[in-house]
């Protein structure tokens, strides 16, 4: 009776071993997907970011390696790019074929350089009289699709580079970007 005790034991003991023998490799096998996963995840998003812009930019536009080069040197030559935030979002009422619209519109001014920063932090409100003339004029029907915005952007450049231009003989500002659209 004694040895039947002892012999259920031990297979109770080989089971529970041969248990968790297999809790311990699922999980080690469990960590070394997560650490393999982390590890691919860094190498494809952080370390293979060695690709400038202008090489991105030069692969999409399909211009050669010369082309890419001048580009790179010509952004080295005029700065970083720096974002100036208008103060506050642009609000205002369009006329629409069936009704009016409101539309809200967050935009951001991409400078090259400290000087145009502060160039164009000194004339925001000269900016912002600027962009709502041009906005004032837009059609909702038009800013309901892609091309309507584009070109809203494409028309606020260049009434806004054409008033810095103006006031301080530099175009100052590159692009202008619309950070936040809602037109309801």
């Amino acid at each position: 009776m004694a040895d039947e005790k002892e012999n259920g034991k031990e297979d109770e003991l080989e089971l529970d071993n041969s248990s968790k023998k297999k809790k311990m490799m699922i999980i080690i096998i469990a960590v070394v997907i997560l650490l393999g996963g982390g590890a691919g995840a860094y190498f494809l998003f952080i370390a293979g970011d060695d690709t400038s812009q202008a090489q991105l930019d030069a692969a999409l536009d399909g211009s050669n390696a010369d082309s890419t080069a001048v580009k790179a040197d010509s952004s080295a030559k005029l700065g970083s790019a720096l974002y100036v935030p208008m103060p506050r979002p642009f609000r205002f009422n369009i006329p629409g074929a069936a009704r009016d619209r409101f539309v809200e519109i967050r935009v951001q001014l991409l400078v090259r350089g400290g000087d145009n920063e502060e160039n164009a932090k000194m004339h925001i409100p000269l900016i912002e009289s600027t962009l709502l003339g041009i906005f004032s004029q837009a059609n909702a029907d038009d800013l309901a699709t892609s091309a309507g915005k584009t070109s809203l952007k494409q028309k606020s450049l260049a009434a806004v580079q054409k008033s810095m231009t103006d006031v301080e003989g530099d175009k100052t500002i590159e692009k202008v970007l619309f950070t936040g659209f809602v037109m309801q």
